[in-house]
């Protein structure tokens, strides 16, 4: 099992690319099963849930071929199989993906539960009501959703879908399904992620007809097919957040191109705060850091709030900071569990439910740490990139999973950071 060995101590300069959003991929890739045709999509991310998807997406009957340099062609003409099997979900909860669209398109799906996560329970049961309101019927049975048009339908029809809570996936779900189905589809209390508007945007380029994505309101008029087309993933945010936060741990000057402070305004906002200067330029963000920095307090919530995919990193940033910062989860019940290896490194943290009170030290220790979750696998990192010493992070599959060759990067920047097996 890999490892990443961290000597730290260095600044951080230079320049670095930020790849597509696992989380736009992720998603736009479904969205290829609704059309017959062949769709283009570049920068997408050498990820390990990426390759999850496509191997989930090829076991269907898709033809996925990638080129060296971020393309990806996907043909789904010869799709016969419209199920996600457990094997392949139970690596992956971005797997329920699929049901809109195979539900859409083929009138049929069987896509397994996603089981547990780490970072807290994701129910499906907000999936299954939005697309049950647009004429499915859906079972569950032997841990399996098994979806097919009722009353011997042969589209879905539009309907008026408001969640019980902001859920990312259920709106993309929602929103490829009702590309395909009968009427007008009304999305109320959706998600307002920058990756959705990406999503829609591309399902406009394939002929869908969308309006007030990227509100908490979208109107989806279904189209009888939809055809193929070109598009470019989106820059990955919160990648272009860890960076942020890395730098300004380590102290340097790094241009990171394709980085955008318009997706990341509350994390801007809590880094110039804490001293760092960051800069919105015409292709990219550059960030400077220098000295110790304030440590600030933040609370977690949907977009356009503090993601809860940043916590950890700023966490890690909080605990070599000036001063004291309680920071607020409200997003997972249980997305604390790289306290205890942050700890291990010499970090002063407190826990009191969703609660972290971190009270900043001057230095931390090399230690050897395991990585619990991807984006706790990252905080370890920065971490690691300050302390003292040697620090060794371990199961880094976690971050294989979201960020495109972090360790390659972050030596580009001048840091000392080797995988080792």
């Amino acid at each position: 099992m890999d490892k990443l060995l961290i000597r730290g101590g260095r600044q951080l300069h230079g320049e670095v690319q930020i790849s597509g959003a696992k989380n736009a991929a992720l998603p736009e890739l479904c969205a290829c099963l609704l059309t017959s045709q062949s769709v283009t999509l570049r920068n997408v991310p050498r990820l390990q849930d990426v390759a999850t998807m496509l191997k989930l997406i090829r076991n269907m009957g898709v033809v996925a071929e990638r080129a060296e340099d971020g393309l990806l062609t996907v043909n789904a003409s010869a799709l016969g199989l419209p199920e996600a099997p457990y094997e392949l979900v139970k690596t992956m909860r971005a797997s329920v993906l699929a049901l809109g669209p195979l539900l859409a398109r083929f009138g049929k799906a069987r896509v397994s539960l996603p089981g547990g996560c780490a970072i807290g329970s994701r129910p499906v049961d907000q999936h299954i009501r939005g697309l049950t309101a647009m004429g499915a019927e859906i079972t569950v049975e032997h841990g399996y959703m098994n979806a097919r048009l009722a009353g011997g339908r042969t589209r879905l029809r539009g309907a008026r879908i408001t969640t019980d809570m902001v859920t990312v996936t259920g709106t993309e779900n929602f929103l490829m399904a009702a590309c395909l189905a009968e009427g007008e589809t009304i999305l109320e209390n959706a998600a307002q992620e920058p990756e959705i508007p990406d999503l829609a945007e591309m399902l406009i380029k394939m002929g869908a007809q969308i309006e007030g994505h990227g509100s908490s309101r979208i109107r989806i008029r279904g189209v009888e097919a939809l055809h193929g087309c070109e598009h470019q993933v989106v820059a990955d945010r919160i990648e272009t957040g860890t960076f942020l936060c890395a730098v300004a741990a380590t102290g340097g000057d790094v241009l990171l191109r394709h980085g955008r402070t318009d997706q990341l305004e509350a994390v801007v906002e809590k880094l110039r705060e804490a001293g760092v200067t960051v800069l919105a330029l015409p292709d990219g963000i550059r960030v400077r850091a220098d000295g110790r920095l304030k440590a600030q307090s933040f609370r977690t919530t949907e977009y356009p709030g503090f993601p809860t995919d940043m916590q950890a990193q700023f966490m890690a940033l909080n605990c070599i900071s000036h001063g004291t910062a309680k920071m607020t989860e409200t997003i997972f019940e249980n997305r604390f569990m790289h306290v205890n290896e942050l700890v291990r490194l010499g970090a002063n943290i407190q826990i009191d439910g969703n609660v972290a009170l971190a009270v900043g030290v001057p230095k931390l220790s090399g230690a050897t740490v395991m990585a619990t979750d991807l984006r706790a696998s990252a905080s370890l990192v920065i971490a690691g990139l300050v302390a003292e010493g040697e620090t060794v992070v371990d199961r880094i599959y976690h971050l294989d999973r979201g960020y495109d060759q972090m360790e390659a990067k972050l030596r580009g920047l001048g840091a000392d950071i080797e995988r080792v097996k």
